[in-house]
């Protein structure tokens, strides 16, 4: 790992949603490149536990919204989120899963060099649960992992989403069929091994953008390691949870987190 992975180049003030929390844009260097992201800081007094917030989509589909960020910090954490490199004027091209993962990584540096942040949890919606399975992997002593409506077989996605399937296959080179190697080295299932941190999987059972089959999976592989690992499954729900529910979620698993941090 480059030893500059997670420096921070640059910091300028964004207008805050939330009175309650201040907003940076960051650019800093993941592998030489200069990848953007952005800081949501809560005004507290103290030091809080970090969380990585890792997006979902590619490009323009599932962009950091800075609302999303701010709730998160007003739950009580130092949030930082990447926007993956080639995205809102980072260099680099995004990867899908790919050399992209380092993105996350040196994001997760960016969090362990903050004065103020203690414990320091990985977060991933949708293409960002794989990242972060990878991260969690990369970074075993993380307080906890949330993978919610998360990818966790990137061979599933490709199977599922017809929708997706050019930009995986020239992202990825080919097809599963013709790569099944390349699909397997962007899933983190098969090294689940080196995750310590516990887990909690939640999922809408009605999900058509990541099936329920992902969180299934991660779910009996986790178990057959003997891992920690916790699910809330929503049979009602999709890919989206309505706002009054989504809110609820999310005050919930800041606890669940925050419960993780105390046993560490």
């Amino acid at each position: 790992m480059d030893k500059n992975n997670g420096r921070i180049l640059e910091v300028i003030r964004f207008p805050s949603p939330n009175p309650k929390v201040e907003l940076k844009m960051i650019t800093y260097l993941s592998n030489g490149l200069k990848v953007k992201g952005m800081l949501a800081i809560p005004i507290l007094e103290g030091n809080l536990d970090g969380f990585l917030y890792l997006r979902g989509g590619i490009k323009n589909v599932g962009k950091v919204r800075p609302a999303r960020i701010a709730q998160f910090a007003s739950e009580g954490f130092i949030v930082f989120a990447p926007f993956y490199r080639g995205n809102q004027g980072g260099e680099g091209n995004e990867d899908f899963a790919g050399e992209d993962r380092e993105d996350a990584y040196a994001a997760y540096q960016v969090l362990k060099s903050l004065p103020r942040v203690q414990d320091i949890h990985i977060f991933g919606f949708s293409r960002g649960g794989v990242m972060a399975l990878w991260t969690g992997i990369q970074f075993p002593e993380a307080a906890s992992i949330v993978t919610w409506g998360g990818v966790s077989d990137m061979t599933l996605t490709y199977k599922e989403r017809k929708d997706l399937r050019r930009m995986m296959k020239r992202v990825i080179g080919g097809t599963p069929e013709k790569y099944p190697e390349r699909y397997k080295e962007r899933t983190a299932l098969y090294e689940l091994e080196n995750i310590e941190a516990p887990i909690l999987i939640i999922h809408g059972v009605q999900d058509q953008n990541v099936s329920v089959e992902h969180a299934h999976r991660l779910e009996r592989r986790l178990k057959s390691l003997d891992k920690q690992v916790d699910c809330w499954y929503f049979d009602e729900f999709t890919h989206y949870f309505p706002p009054a529910v989504n809110r609820k979620v999310v005050h919930d698993l800041s606890k669940w987190m925050k419960n993780q941090a105390k046993r560490c």
